[in-house]
């Protein structure tokens, strides 16, 4: 049902959309109606879906770990919120990110940060990680930073459709429509307007539309620096993987190149220097000269087998890019004091929609947050243009 009146509308349906939805309905008194507004209920140019659905501790930032040390709290919880069913297929294959010497401070200087967060994270000198990874050449590396517990993949597409059926069930509605308009009484958002024709007068207005978080902001007449940047996976096959490169971790390269095992293959990817960007248009259409001249080269070198690698498919999503800093914002925005933005996460956000969700809900029912303080992910300091960066970006 469009129309009418709402607590709460979200613009967008993809993992923060429905978390936020989740977390409001299953507060203990949680608003009375919850709309969430998706142009795209198919999920065909939505990012969650076309995630690589990593989990990791290994950030810079204590915000982003904390984000994530939430999910992974929550892995073991899903029987008992969503049903005996639930089950987003966690593989706990870990992370392994490589830097030459001219990247040890760094990597060292993370490692540092993610233990004193309590993550589990393993610093591992060259001739440690040719014992440890058996199938790596190790030539020009300095170190390793791996985590072996806590860290791996899940299926995206599961875990938002838990938290989607979850509000659902506890009385949030979805509307398949695009939103065109977003009417202002002073220094608020007082209507929804739906390219269907339906105007929803809204209490509070959560922005959650991801890579077109930019554009939607645009019609409430504010500003923020989220616009979508276009990404390609390449899934591979490879005749002479052994069994423990099968196993591997996820590995990022330090020139940025990253891979992993998906089933009896492999899928990976760089992301572009910025004068290297795709069009951000037609997910349909993949490049492969990136592959070619970049990640294909790069695995070889770094991992023997790899050498007679083999493409049998790939796709391409977007990131919800945050021009300013790659770190997500998260916010009641000063211009507008019933507007919450929760984007921008530049490629991490499927991991931390929980958490980022639940901040919203408790800004929305209390007006702090309550379980992770998030303060410096909001807002102000993208209207001051003042960067909060992070240093781990895949």
């Amino acid at each position: 049902m469009a129309g009418g009146t709402a607590d709460v509308v979200i613009i967008g349906g993809g993992i923060m959309g429905c978390a936020t939805a989740y977390a409001l309905t299953h507060a203990a008194d949680p608003p009375r109606r919850i709309v969430i507004v998706e142009r795209d209920t198919a999920y065909r140019e939505a990012s969650t879906p076309r995630s690589a659905g990593g989990v990791r501790q290994q950030f810079s930032t204590p915000e982003n770990i904390a984000m994530s040390q939430a999910t992974l709290a929550l892995l073991p919880e899903l029987e008992a919120r969503f049903g005996a069913d639930a089950d987003v297929s966690f593989r706990a294959h870990g992370y392994l990110i490589l830097a030459a010497e001219n990247g040890r401070p760094i990597l060292a200087g993370n490692a540092e940060t993610q233990r004193a967060h309590g993550a589990d994270i393993a610093l591992l000198e060259a001739d440690e990680l040719a014992r440890t990874f058996p199938w790596m050449a190790t030539n020009g590396l300095a170190l390793g930073s791996y985590g072996g517990t806590g860290e791996g993949w899940l299926d995206p597409v599961a875990l938002m459709t838990l938290f989607r059926k979850a509000a659902l069930a506890h009385g949030a509605d979805i509307v398949n429509s695009t939103v065109v308009g977003l009417g202002r009484a002073g220094d608020a958002i007082d209507t929804v307007a739906l390219a269907n024709g339906e105007k929803i007068a809204a209490g509070a207005v959560v922005l959650a539309a991801g890579a077109w978080s930019g554009e939607v902001a645009r019609i409430a007449g504010v500003s923020l620096p989220v616009e979508p940047r276009k990404r390609y996976v390449y899934v591979v096959d490879c005749r002479d993987a052994t069994e423990a490169l099968h196993k591997a971790p996820l590995t990022v390269d330090p020139t940025g190149v990253w891979f992993r095992p998906e089933g009896r293959q492999f899928i990976c990817g760089v992301s572009p220097a910025e004068a290297d960007e795709p069009p951000a248009v037609d997910l349909d259409a993949i490049d492969y000269e990136p592959y070619e001249s970049t990640v294909w080269p790069t695995l070889a070198a770094r991992v023997p087998a790899f050498e007679a690698l083999k493409v049998t498919g790939a796709w391409a999503g977007y990131y919800d890019y945050n021009v300013l800093d790659q770190n997500a914002i998260v916010g009641r925005h000063p211009a507008l004091q019933n507007l919450y933005v929760v984007t921008g996460f530049s490629g991490h956000g499927l991991q931390q929609g929980y958490a980022a969700g639940r901040a919203i809900a408790e800004l929305i029912l209390h007006g702090s947050f309550k379980t992770i303080d998030l303060t410096r992910f909001g807002c102000d300091r993208i209207v001051a243009g003042k960067p909060l960066f992070e240093l781990n970006v895949i």
